[in-house]
């Protein structure tokens, strides 16, 4: 990842291109009137020319001159007014632009909003993030340094953008990762390297471990598998935390359907069906990188969903870690059925909260689209927290309603509960109703991610591929709770 510093004022400043930003209209934004002095009069006309006037993502890139220390000036459009996610979007459009740029200048952090050296820092590094050690011939960063011109505030906001930033990369390479190269064993052995890294403790339980400790739904999911299961549990506890939160990640590593089998098409993006565990790597990364005062544990079970022989059937029962029995009618809706475990452990640790982040419905996308993620809780003041923290990561979070109601559609006629609705409609809500079974008397929010987990083309700072999603805004739960 590349440095980022803080330096002397635009005009003294020097490297490969400088970025300053542009309000709608033409009005110049700080550092944009001392570049344009020194370039001429001519800048503006040319700029209008060309149809930029400031409109939020408008890109022109001019040639510096010899009067200014820089090859190139960028100049972005960030519209009328800008709030913190518009920072950090307009921030990953310049990271995206600058790549092939050795040293990027920038005053983007001098608009007036509060943590813009993190939230700038975030958003360009996010925009410069590339999943290409596959090809061939790949399309190389060159950024080596970002350059804050005339800022002097705390290396500690620039120190936290970048630990952010890691943070989501860490996600976005393991849900980018082909399935056959992240089985759940080697996913474990990474959940090690960042334990050994950062300070962390953790366990793993290995398949024989998983029978003997009663998580029935893993270990079910996991039996058509040639790749054993690992059930992994990353500690960060630092002296003098008094709270305590979980998060529990959806762990598929590649998920076929099982018995009840996806069409080819429906199996293409199925190595990201781990991103829920994905995201709670990488939260329990930052914020032992941030050193918050505040417990975390992060619970990710891991498997495949594959269809041999031994595969979990049709009508089967599973015990799961608490005790209730699941009776499986849909192969395909196996991700409840291992989080079942993983909020059974979560529980037994009497967290202050629990979340637990899963690619777990096509109902929630039919829902809310690509890019917003459901939330279900029962609870209005987790409901508050949650949606606060999303709001703060700039992520995409809307409430759906958690309706009692339909509970009878899971009911079974031989387990205490199916894992598939009678009902047609309402599947991520059956599917939230069903965690909820597990989580005891503990204040619980469930995060179905299906959606925003994974980008289909790239903008602003996501590129097409996994994304991150849920990272930040577990990273900043665990900032409201922090003592």
């Amino acid at each position: 990842m590349i440095d980022v510093v803080a330096g002397s004022d635009i005009r003294e400043a020097s490297g490969d291109v400088a970025v300053a930003p542009v309000f709608q209209d033409m009005v110049w934004g700080p550092g944009a009137t001392d570049l344009v002095e020194v370039m001429g009069d001519w800048v503006e006309s040319y700029l209008r020319d060309q149809d930029f006037n400031g409109k939020v993502g408008q890109i022109a890139i001019l040639p510096g001159g010899d009067a200014l220390p820089y090859g190139r000036v960028m100049f972005v459009g960030i519209g009328k007014e800008i709030d913190a996610e518009g920072l950090r979007r307009v921030s990953g459009i310049a990271g995206t632009t600058t790549t092939k740029f050795d040293q990027v200048v920038t005053t983007l952090h001098q608009i007036g909003i509060d943590d813009a050296a993190e939230l700038v820092t975030v958003g360009f590094l996010l925009g410069q993030y590339r999943f290409n050690k596959y090809q061939s011939e790949a399309d190389l960063v060159k950024t080596s340094r970002l350059v804050l011109a005339g800022w002097n505030g705390e290396v500690g906001s620039v120190a936290a953008g970048q630990a952010i930033a890691s943070s989501v990369y860490l996600a976005r390479d393991l849900v980018n990762e082909p399935a056959v190269a992240k089985p759940p064993v080697v996913l474990a052995e990474k959940a090690e390297e960042i334990a050994r890294s950062h300070g962390l403790t953790i366990q793993v339980y290995d398949e024989c471990e998983i029978e003997a400790e009663g998580f029935g739904g893993l270990k079910g999911v996991s039996l058509g598998a040639d790749n054993p299961p690992r059930m992994v549990v990353l500690r960060y506890e630092p002296d003098g935390a008094t709270r305590k939160v979980a998060f529990v990640g959806k762990g598929i590593v590649f998920d076929s359907g099982g018995l009840s089998i996806k069409p080819a098409s429906g199996m293409e993006n199925m190595k990201t069906d781990m991103s829920g565990a994905a995201a709670v790597f990488g939260a329990l990364q930052a914020v032992a990188k941030l050193g918050l005062s505040v417990n975390v544990i992060g619970v990710t079970p891991l498997t495949e969903n594959m269809s041999g022989g031994s595969a979990v059937r049709p009508g089967d029962v599973l015990r799961a870690r608490n005790g209730k029995t699941m009776e499986v009618l849909n192969t395909d809706a196996e991700g409840r059925l291992v989080l079942a475990d993983g909020l059974s452990l979560a529980a037994e640790e009497d967290p202050d909260l629990i979340i637990d982040v899963a690619t777990l419905t096509g109902a929630a996308v039919v829902a809310l689209g690509p890019k917003i993620a459901g939330l279900f809780t029962a609870d209005d003041d987790v409901s508050d927290t949650v949606l606060a923290a999303a709001g703060r990561a700039g992520e995409q979070i809307w409430r759906l309603p958690l309706e009692s109601g339909y509970r009878q559609f899971i009911d079974s006629d031989v387990a205490d509960l199916r894992n598939a609705s009678t009902e047609r409609y309402g599947g991520a809500i059956t599917a939230a109703l069903f965690l909820s079974e597990f989580v005891g008397d503990r204040p619980w929010a469930h995060l179905d991610i299906a959606g925003p987990a994974r980008a289909n083309k790239a903008e602003h700072y996501l590129a097409k591929g996994g994304t991150g999603f849920a990272v930040r805004t577990l990273i900043e739960i665990a900032r409201a709770y922090s003592s």
